[in-house]
Parts: structure tokens; C-alpha cells; sequence
């Protein structure tokens, strides 16, 4: 929580009241990443007076304000920043409303803000028109664009904003964070009553603003907190107190200690969203398995067409599987036949979407076991060559070692053409999503599970006829439709295929396609 907004807001004033009346000296930079501000009591002076130095190390892993008493500065390697400040005095020291950013203002309205957003901290300068000068992070595109108006955040958090928000606190206190929505749902537990739940919510900022920081140990890492939770190492009243001893604890840290802490964290982060896919999808799967079936609604059509006007786009049905009325949706210009043949071919779709389903929760729940046993074994460990070697060995670090396309893919080579065939449906988006080209020709069996084929591109040149024909075989072949007659198989261009988030493995979406009737043939 030392970059948390509530932190801030105490954390601001403190440094205004060590601040205010100061001048800029110098900022420099002699580690990448790290940043050291000098203000002193006096300027044009070669003895500093009263000096008050500040370290910004603002990693893309860590991000962390820290005071030294002292620092000195390095003869060689060291660039200054921020030269247009230098001798400036401070006036004002504050937070921005609802926002993880401190403004260190001057006399003449100019001002440098620490924005400390998690892994995309950075520090800026302003001009006295509140426009951007220069920021200490290039990399981080959009902050050159930021304006000082845009960081304050007027956010109404009355009682009867919450009401309005349907008791969403989340909605009415955006910088609580993670830590304090979990310490604030276990407090509002069993309480449903608004006023009830209000109150406690009051509880707790009153906590968060009380001026009492916890120096605790959080599994292997440190952590500053605003709530005695955890093992506590130290209390503290003072905000720059506790985050200079924050600092310093956590720097201290053991290389193993460190690389530990952050692939626990990694691998807790990873088997929650695990969680949350699982809880998701099975939402789904029962959601589908409770709905009155694409297929019995086509019998009950079949049962009824006696009773089913023309031109009608819906009609009240006897649902002989649960001896109740429903109401079945129909196309106006289709006959009842035809309205039941559209019902049994999305049965079709409703079949596969299920099997899709039910794979890719056996493989998410195998996937969580994985990550699970991941999670005890890097716990153990106590040396930092094992866990490297385990990490690169389980390739935890998305790492991994390149295998010869011939080896992913099954591979045909047709009249110069080359044909790549993925293997199953997690292969099938490696094809899709990673060695497909989008000018590179798309196929799949059509309404079936398959493989997904693709016939990769010859600059130029169009794809010959037989080209198509041949993959389409191999596509029918690779399929659930393998031993009928003729099977129709979809092709496109590989542009015209997408992979909206949350789809399950192998599934896609298409824009547009065209089809072909081959015979199933393989290699």
C-alpha cells in the first residue's frame, strides 16, 4: 500500500512541511530507473543547507519513494534532469484528489509530479499552464500527453451515491485497492442492510486515515500497510518514517527471497484468474445445459406444425419434455420445416459449443492442479539455483525453446504450396494466432470440431483451385466429418478470422467466409 492513495494523502503533507520554503537544487540520474532530487534551504550556495534529498526508483517491478539522509552523488555517470526548476522555491506540497500522484508546486506555479501508478511510475514536469514538459520515463508513451487538470478526479462518494450504485462501493472509492477491498469484504460479510454496510465503509476510511502506518511481513515480502493485518514488523506514525523503513527493508531482501516473492505472486495471480475462468465457464455449461435444447425445439416445431400459422415470428408451443407452454421464436419467410431444419442445424453448434466447454474446463482445472503444485514446490525451494531451475525446467517465464515448426504442426506440401495441419485445440490457435499470415488461406470443416488448416501464402499469387481443393481434403480429413460423403469445408483469407477474449481453445469467430464440397482424404 506505500503507493495507495490514502497512503499518499498523509504521506503529502508530511513532505510539504519539509519542503515548503525549500528550493530545487539539482535532480540527477546515475542508475537507470533512479532518479535523486536535492532541495535545500538556500540556492546559489556551494554548501548545501538543511538538505533534503529524494529518491524516486521507479522500476517497471518496483516503484518507491525513499528519503536518505545524505547521498552522494557519483563523478562519473550521472546526467541532470529537470534543469529548468533548479533554484526554484516550493510552495506547496499536496496529493491530487482520488489519484496515486503527488504535485510538488513552485513559486511561479510550475510544478513536478510523482505519478505512482504500480509499474508505470514516472515522474513529469509541468509549465505554470499546467502543460507538459518532460517526463523521466520515455517509454511510457501516454504521459507525455497528460495534463496537470486530468490527475484530479471529483468522485461524488455520498451514501446516496452508494445507493445509486447499487451498494458498489468499488464504484465510489476507485483508489482502495486491492488489499482494502479484500480487508473491507471479509468486514462487510453477513451485513446487507445499506446503512449497515455504509457504516462499516466509514470505518474503514476512518482506519486508512488515522495516521497509523504497519511495517508488516506479507508471505516473503514486506509490505506497508494503514491496518494492523499479518505479522508486524514495526508501527509507525510518521508516513515518511514508514516508507523510508519500507524501503530499505525491502532492498535488503535476499536474491532468493526476492525472485521467490514474485513468482509466488505471479503464480497466485494466475491460479485466481484460473479460478475465475473456471467459475465463468461453468456458469456457462450449466446456464446451456438448463436451456430447452436448439434440438428438442425443433421436434416440438415437428410436433406442432399443425398449429403454426404462416408468417409468424413467434408461437405458443405444448413442450412435451417439461408438459408446459413455450414460446418458440421463428423466421416469418421460412416455412415450420424449415424453421425446425435452422433449430437442428444450430443443435449442431449447441452440441459442439458443449464438448468445447466441457474440454476446456478438464484442461483449466488440470492447468490449476499444475499450478497449484508450482506454488508448494517454489515455497521450499532454498536456493536460488533450484528455483531458476525449475523456473526455466517447467518454462513458468513463458520461455520456451523453439521447436521446429514440422514438429507443432502436421505438414503437406501440395503443388509448392505448403499446408500446415494443428493437432488438436490448443494446437489449433498456435497455428491460428501465432504462425498463420493474414494473407495466408484459413480452412475448417464446417459446423464439426477439426483441425485448423492453413495454406500459407506465395506472394502475388492466387491460391490455384486445386491448392483450395487439397487442403479442404485434408481439412474434412482432420474432422468429425471425415467419413461422410461430402463434407463442406469454409475457407478465407486469414485476416477474416478472429479470436474474441474468452473463447474457449480452438474456437474462433469468421467475417466472412466461402465453402467448398470435397471428399474427406488425408495425406
Amino acid at each position: 500500500m506505500h503507493q495507495n492513495y490514502h497512503f499518499l494523502k498523509q504521506l503529502a503533507p508530511a513532505l510539504h512541511d519539509r519542503l515548503a520554503g525549500k528550493y530545487f537544487i539539482e535532480a540527477f540520474s546515475q542508475e537507470k530507473d533512479e532518479i535523486i532530487l536535492i532541495f535545500a534551504d538556500q540556492a546559489w550556495e556551494e554548501e548545501l543547507i538543511n538538505p533534503f534529498f529524494l529518491k524516486a526508483t521507479l522500476t517497471s517491478q518496483f516503484a518507491c519513494l525513499s528519503f536518505p539522509d545524505k547521498f552522494d552523488r557519483a563523478r562519473k555517470n550521472s546526467v541532470n534532469l529537470f534543469t529548468d526548476f533548479e533554484n526554484k522555491p516550493v510552495s506547496l506540497v499536496r496529493v491530487f484528489k482520488n489519484e496515486r500522484a503527488i504535485k510538488v508546486q513552485f513559486l511561479d506555479d510550475s510544478a513536478l509530479v510523482f505519478k505512482l501508478f504500480g509499474n508505470r511510475s514516472n515522474l513529469l514536469s509541468f509549465d505554470n499552464a499546467g502543460s507538459i514538459i518532460q517526463v523521466f520515463n520515455n517509454k511510457l508513451t501516454p504521459d507525455k500527453s497528460l495534463s496537470l487538470a486530468s490527475l484530479d478526479r471529483d468522485v461524488d462518494q455520498s451514501f446516496e451515491a452508494y445507493l445509486q450504485n447499487n451498494l458498489d462501493h468499488k464504484a465510489l472509492f476507485p483508489t482502495f485497492g486491492k488489499l482494502v477491498n479484500a480487508y473491507l469484504s471479509e468486514k462487510l460479510k453477513g451485513k446487507e442492510e445499506p446503512q449497515e454496510r455504509w457504516n462499516v465503509i466509514q470505518e474503514v476510511l476512518e482506519q486508512l486515515d488515522a495516521g497509523e502506518f504497519y511495517l508488516i511481513k506479507n508471505e516473503l515480502e514486506p509490505a506497508l500497510v494503514l491496518f494492523e493485518i499479518g505479522e508486524v514488523i514495526e508501527e509507525y506514525t510518521d508516513p515518511v518514517e514508514a516508507l523510508n523503513a519500507f524501503y530499505i527493508t525491502y532492498i535488503r531482501l535476499s536474491g532468493l527471497d526476492r525472485e521467490k516473492a514474485d513468482w509466488l505472486r505471479i503464480l497466485r495471480k494466475r491460479i485466481q484468474q484460473t479460478d475465475n475462468y473456471l467459475e465463468n465457464t461453468f456458469e456457462k455449461l450449466v446456464e446451456l445445459e438448463n436451456a430447452v435444447r436448439n434440438d428438442e425445439i425443433g421436434n416440438i416445431i415437428m410436433a406442432n406444425m399443425h398449429a403454426i400459422p404462416e408468417r409468424t415470428e413467434k408461437v405458443e408451443l405444448f413442450d412435451f419434455y417439461r408438459d408446459t407452454q413455450i414460446v418458440v421464436k421463428l423466421k416469418k419467410e421460412l416455412s415450420a420445416q424449415k424453421n425446425a431444419e435452422n433449430y437442428y442445424r444450430k443443435s449442431k453448434n449447441e452440441k459442439i459449443e458443449l464438448a468445447r466447454l466441457n474440454d476446456s474446463l478438464a484442461f483449466r482445472e488440470k492447468e490449476r492442479a499444475e499450478l497449484a503444485l508450482h506454488l508448494e514446490q517454489i515455497g521450499a525451494f532454498e536456493s536460488l539455483r533450484e528455483l531458476r531451475a525449475y523456473v526455466k525446467t517447467h518454462q513458468l517465464d513463458g520461455k520456451k525453446a523453439e521447436v521446429p515448426v514440422s514438429e507443432l504442426f502436421k505438414r503437406v506440401e501440395f503443388m509448392g504450396y505448403v499446408i500446415l495441419i494443428g493437432r488438436n485445440a490448443k494446437n489449433n490457435d498456435v497455428l491460428t494466432k501465432q504462425y498463420a499470415g493474414k494473407e495466408d488461406l484459413w480452412l475448417h470443416a464446417k459446423d464439426v470440431t477439426g483441425s485448423h488448416v492453413v495454406v500459407k501464402n506465395q506472394s502475388g499469387k492466387p491460391f490455384p483451385a486445386p491448392v483450395i481443393e487439397r487442403a479442404a481434403e485434408l481439412a474434412a480429413f482432420y474432422s468429425k466429418r471425415k467419413n461422410d460423403s461430402l463434407c463442406p469445408v469454409i475457407y478465407t483469407p486469414k485476416k477474416f478470422v478472429r479470436k474474441p477474449k474468452g473463447l474457449p481453445d480452438g474456437a474462433v469467430v469468421i467475417d466472412k467466409e466461402s465453402v467448398v464440397m470435397v471428399v474427406a482424404r488425408g495425406e
